[in-house]
């Protein structure tokens, strides 16, 4: 466990305890699976590396060299799996049965943490199957951290076979507590906390967006401006774009910095597993969600709006403001099923009603 403030592996988990104290002790003597359960952005993703590290260094010091390269997701023993843009679950599979038959690399131990395998286990429960024995019977230098939002159904036989670990969701204040922490002007941290909604990673990167408040302004603006017709819908959706792109800005320029470290650390150290490929399609899939979870937040800004229209009775139908607030729920939904984001916004606007101001 971290000691008062000295550094720790732990040190980009937050609100999670509980979950940190499971395992600091189990690492002590680590068996062959873990799996992680938490709602996105929870901070379990950094606790698989965190965990990663202290396996891997066998001590909570986050400059131990093991320790520090997990921590970057560089560590040619620690394997991140996810599924790329092109990749099948089916080839995830394999990919996954291949690495837990490698030896180590440069030591007695591997890692490897399988991200998003809810997903898997969801969508092709075939390939969750064939994983069964792989998890269940890795070599004896193989640890496991599975990671999942939650328990499904096509997961139930896997989980059983690991040991369960659960991240809470976490409330805007451990969230803001942990922006200014990190050292988060106070207003950047409470717009930041708030419009994140729990997920520490997007809270890290609106506390360092300037225009976070003229983008939500924008959202909650887009029900006084319908007037029902589809010029209308079709110059807001342009706007609306437009504003997401320009959202990734911070993310995009941090993305930069990162690539930058990494060229010159292995200019410098010439370090083996260097992780080009793999922090590029990183980075893909960073602003991917970026984008998704940053149109989420002004859709449920616009919710917000309409939710207050029926409080104080500003349309003439009650049921209007109820079909819009349905509407707008079914739409961040859809989201999650890589929808055309242009087409659904413009079927949900026309079917909105207009605010008068």
């Amino acid at each position: 466990m971290p000691v008062g403030n000295s550094p720790s592996v732990w040190d980009a988990v937050v609100g999670q305890e509980r979950a940190i104290a499971q395992l600091a002790r189990a690492a002590e003597s680590a068996v062959h699976a873990y799996m992680f359960i938490g709602p996105p952005g929870c901070t379990k993703d950094e606790a698989a590396r965190s965990f990663a590290a202290l396996l891997m260094a066998g001590a909570d010091d986050p400059d131990h060299r093991d320790a520090r390269l997990a921590l970057a997701g560089e560590h040619p023993d620690v394997r991140e799996v996810r599924r790329g843009p092109r990749e099948t679950w089916d080839e995830v599979a394999r990919a996954i049965v291949h690495a837990a038959s490698m030896s180590p690399t440069e030591g007695t131990r591997k890692v490897l943490i399988l991200h998003e395998f809810g997903r898997l286990a969801a969508e092709t429960p075939n390939a969750a199957a064939r994983l069964l024995k792989t998890i269940e019977e890795p070599s004896t230098d193989t640890t496991f951290i599975v990671l999942a939002d939650q328990v499904s159904p096509g997961l139930v036989t896997i989980a059983s076979r690991c040991v369960r670990i659960d991240f809470v969701d976490l409330d805007s204040a451990a969230v803001l507590g942990a922006l200014i922490a990190e050292g988060i002007s106070p207003a950047a941290a409470v717009e930041a906390a708030k419009a994140a909604e729990g997920n520490m990673a997007r809270a890290r990167d609106l506390a360092n967006d300037p225009e976070l408040s003229r983008r939500r302004a924008a959202f909650a603006a887009v029900p006084t401006r319908l007037d029902g017709t589809g010029a209308t819908v079709v110059a807001l959706t342009r706007d609306l774009e437009a504003l997401l792109e320009e959202s990734a800005a911070p993310i995009r320029a941090r993305h930069d910095r990162e690539v930058a470290e990494l060229e010159a650390r292995v200019a410098a150290l010439g370090e083996r597993g260097s992780g080009r490929k793999s922090l590029e399609e990183r980075h893909k899939r960073e602003v991917r969600r970026h984008l998704t979870d940053e149109l989420r937040s002004g859709l449920s800004a616009m919710a917000g709006v309409y939710r207050d229209a029926y409080a104080q009775g500003l349309l003439v139908r009650h049921d209007a403001a109820v079909h819009a607030v349905e509407r707008l729920h079914e739409a961040m939904g859809a989201l999650g099923v890589n929808a055309n984001e242009t087409l659904l916004l413009h079927a949900l606007l026309l079917d909105l009603p207009t605010l008068t101001r």
